[in-house]
């Protein structure tokens, strides 16, 4: 158990050094609570103006947790980061040297990496709701309204596993060009598109977005679909960059 939380603690100090995570956890917070805000302004704009280009679905409820949609893609760019960097600035070959045990290393690595996303996404999730209600202005809702709190609990799950998602996947490529190269345009209208489109509808609901993002509906009924999915896609891109990491490291040390 010491050596676990010795590799912990170690990945911890790491993450601190890694160049541009602090800036990846900065954008974040500013791209979710900003656009965040923005929507809240925009709508409530639309409300009393009557404008007919409001979405007829719109509920301040749900817009509260539209910002952190965006904010996500630091927040991928982040998980790539961390386990990226150390492969390739040949600083892997060093943390196997500190601990041998790869699938030890890799757990700290993986630990330390969910940790920081969810300890970041709790107060930016919360933020970014507050930030759409206070520009809503009397059309905006409490945080206790309705189904807001499980969508707040879900919003912060979804966002761990998508970062954890975005690191094995950097795992498995060694590199971070392929895993954003791969993932922000997924994220920014590769699903999307493929959800309005007949053919492929029912297929973008087993993709890890489409489907985690049922965790921050508000009214969602699906919300144990979309959580089993996600956590599914999580679970096999883990395992399979902790086999790659597992032959790099044998590879490189021996």
């Amino acid at each position: 158990m010491s050596e676990t939380l010795a590799a912990v603690n170690a990945e911890t100090t790491k993450l601190r050094g890694i160049r541009g995570t602090q800036l990846s956890l900065l954008l974040f917070a500013l791209i979710s609570i900003l656009v965040a805000a923005l929507d809240g302004w925009s709508a409530k704009g639309a409300l009393e103006s009557g404008n007919p280009n409001l979405r007829a679905d719109f509920t301040p409820q749900q817009a509260g947790l539209d910002g952190i949609l965006y904010g996500q893609l630091a927040l991928i760019v982040f998980g790539v980061l961390v386990v990226a960097g150390e492969y390739t600035s040949g600083m892997m070959s060093v943390s196997l040297l500190a601990v041998p045990r790869r699938g030890r290393l890799y757990a700290a690595k993986m630990t330390v990496t969910a940790m920081a996303a969810a300890v970041v996404a709790v107060p930016v999730t919360v933020l970014a709701y507050l930030a759409t209600q206070l520009t809503l202005g009397s059309h905006g809702v409490s945080l206790g309204a309705s189904g807001v709190p499980r969508a707040l609990v879900g919003a912060v799950v979804y966002l761990t596993l998508m970062c954890l998602l975005a690191a094995g996947t950097a795992a498995i490529a060694r590199n971070a060009v392929i895993p954003l190269a791969v993932l922000l345009p997924m994220l920014l209208a590769g699903t999307h598109v493929l959800s309005l489109i007949g053919a492929t509808k029912e297929a973008a609901r087993y993709f890890p977005d489409q489907a985690g993002q049922e965790l921050l509906t508000v009214d969602s009924r699906h919300a144990a679909f979309g959580f089993t999915v996600l956590l599914t896609w999580t679970a096999a891109v883990l395992l399979w960059g902790w086999f790659r990491h597992h032959r790099w490291g044998t590879v490189s040390v021996a």
